[in-house]
């Protein structure tokens, strides 16, 4: 069994619904053999990365930026992963407003 990671910030209605379209998709009946979880971003940990065999990540795009949550993220988990997860399978999406 394999293990993908949703970390997406989901602040408002659209990006929930965003976030729960991704975790939905990726626990499709014609996906066997993955167990997929959705972590919003202030409570995903290192160990929820190193114990993960893909990560996906969603972001609300501010000022051209990703969200404060996914940067804090970021913060706290590279470090701690980044030898043992060089060469994780990812991907992201962005929920782009004004300027995306």
């Amino acid at each position: 069994m394999k293990t993908l990671l949703i970390v997406a910030h989901a602040p408002s209605e659209n990006t929930r619904l965003m976030a729960e379209a991704v975790l939905k998709g990726a626990q499709h009946p014609d996906i066997e053999q993955v167990h997929a979880r959705w972590v919003p971003p202030l409570e995903a940990t290192p160990e929820d990365v190193l114990a993960c065999d893909a990560i996906i990540m969603g972001t609300t795009e501010n000022l051209a930026y990703m969200s404060g949550a996914l940067k804090d993220f970021f913060d706290r988990c590279y470090y701690p992963c980044l030898e043992a997860k060089q060469g994780l399978p990812c991907a992201l999406y962005v929920r782009a407003g004004n300027d995306g």
